[in-house]
């Protein structure tokens, strides 16, 4: 533990993240990745806590928070939910949040937003959110052609500003942001300005090396949180992400 804890200490000193508060603006919309029972609740599945875990439990917390802070204010949301067929696993994890297993389901204290009409559901069937909201375009002789139901979402809303919060840090949350930031550069979202990540509610889960090799996991399986947590925020930053530990009146 105390050598986990230098080597934290050690990459915050080397490699460091600088979190700021963040006033938004009119036109800003809240992402919500993954926060779902196969990665929330305790005991729910593969990749689920096998125990009560204090810092996922606060990411939902902040996340309802946000969300109905939002929603009051007539933001719009846009909430993924990780969702597989049972014949289509996502490698190299164990199955984990299959189609009607109640995994893939948002966690108890977020179920509401499934009823809100300011909230886009979206179910997705891969790691990278940004490819997941890609579907074959539903207009006849349009064969091949694909349409982005975020960008849609993004550029329907006129949004300048996205705030993106959720599991994992280093997986799901920076796998959607890297690609966004890129997909901005690149003039797909016409209005967007910044890509914020808010880091009091975002978290990843933790398998130290030694218990992934209790569990007869190879070393490689390794996740400690902290160490994941850190990394993820600072390449998401290193690619002009803002990190947020506060956004003002919300």
């Amino acid at each position: 533990m105390a050598e986990r804890e230098a080597l934290v200490a050690a990459l915050r000193q080397q490699v460091p993240v600088a979190l700021t508060s963040y006033r938004l603006p009119e036109a800003a919309g809240l992402v919500v990745i993954d926060e779902v029972n196969g990665f929330c609740t305790p005991g729910a599945g593969n990749l689920a806590p096998p125990r009560p875990d204090a810092r996922i439990a606060a990411m939902v917390e902040e996340t309802v928070r946000l969300a109905r802070a939002f929603l009051e204010r007539k933001r719009p949301l846009f909430v993924t939910l990780d969702t597989h067929e049972p014949d289509r696993p996502e490698p190299p994890y164990p199955p984990h949040c299959i189609r009607g297993s109640g995994e893939e389901n948002l966690v108890p204290e977020l179920a509401f937003l499934e009823h809100e009409p300011e909230a886009t559901l979206l179910r997705k069937d891969c790691i990278n959110t940004f490819v997941g909201a890609m579907e074959p375009a539903a207009v006849r002789g349009t064969h091949g052609l694909w349409v982005n139901r975020f960008v849609d979402w993004a550029n329907v809303h006129r949004l300048e500003s996205i705030v993106t919060v959720g599991i994992c840090t280093d997986i799901c949350v920076m796998d959607f942001v890297l690609t966004a930031l890129s997909a901005r550069n690149h003039g797909l979202l016409a209005h967007l300005r910044d890509i914020v990540v808010y880091e009091p509610a975002c978290a990843t889960y933790d398998l130290p090396r030694e218990t992934a090799e209790s569990l007869g996991l190879p070393h490689t399986a390794a996740h400690p949180r902290d160490i994941a947590h850190h990394m993820g925020l600072y390449f998401m930053a290193s690619r002009g992400a803002i990190l947020a530990d506060r956004l003002e009146d919300l």
